[in-house]
């Protein structure tokens, strides 16, 4: 069980392993983001990037993912405070392979919660060709160790 004290400032960990499939896009972007070029291959020939592509949602769902099988669920994790910055830098399109960084940025127990610690990340998320996809700012509270169960 990961805890608050696992989670070094500084430390750079790569994780994950996800084939994107165009069902997986279509899928997705059908419940949540209907845009004619996330549902539909000749429509997104005349869009912008001019095919299919992935929601910038999907893909952010996609790290969120990779971060539950990578460590979130063998840790002692208490949610999040939110994120403070996403950013879709490229498109992510059906057979591409994602796997994501995650560095520690700083980490700071909580002075009203003292059983708790913060831990502001940065999550980098790339593709097979090793571009960057996505970036991804933001903070987790995870118990401290000393007062695990």
């Amino acid at each position: 069980m990961l805890h608050f004290e696992d989670f070094p400032v500084g430390e750079v960990a790569t994780f994950g392993d996800k084939l994107v499939t165009e069902q997986e896009i279509v899928a997705f972007a059908r419940d949540w983001d209907p845009q004619p070029f996330h549902l539909d291959a000749e429509a997104a020939e005349n869009s912008q990037i001019g095919e299919l592509i992935a929601s910038g949602w999907h893909t952010g769902a996609m790290l969120m993912r990779m971060m539950c099988d990578a460590y979130v669920l063998d840790s002692a994790g208490e949610g999040s405070p939110g994120i403070d910055e996403m950013r879709w830098l490229k498109p992510v399109r059906p057979g591409d392979r994602l796997h994501a960084r995650r560095t520690n940025l700083s980490a700071r127990v909580l002075t009203s919660r003292p059983h708790i610690g913060v831990v502001a990340v940065q999550f980098d998320v790339f593709n097979q060709h090793g571009e960057t996809v996505l970036t991804v700012k933001s903070a987790g509270f995870f118990r401290r160790r000393e007062f695990a169960p």
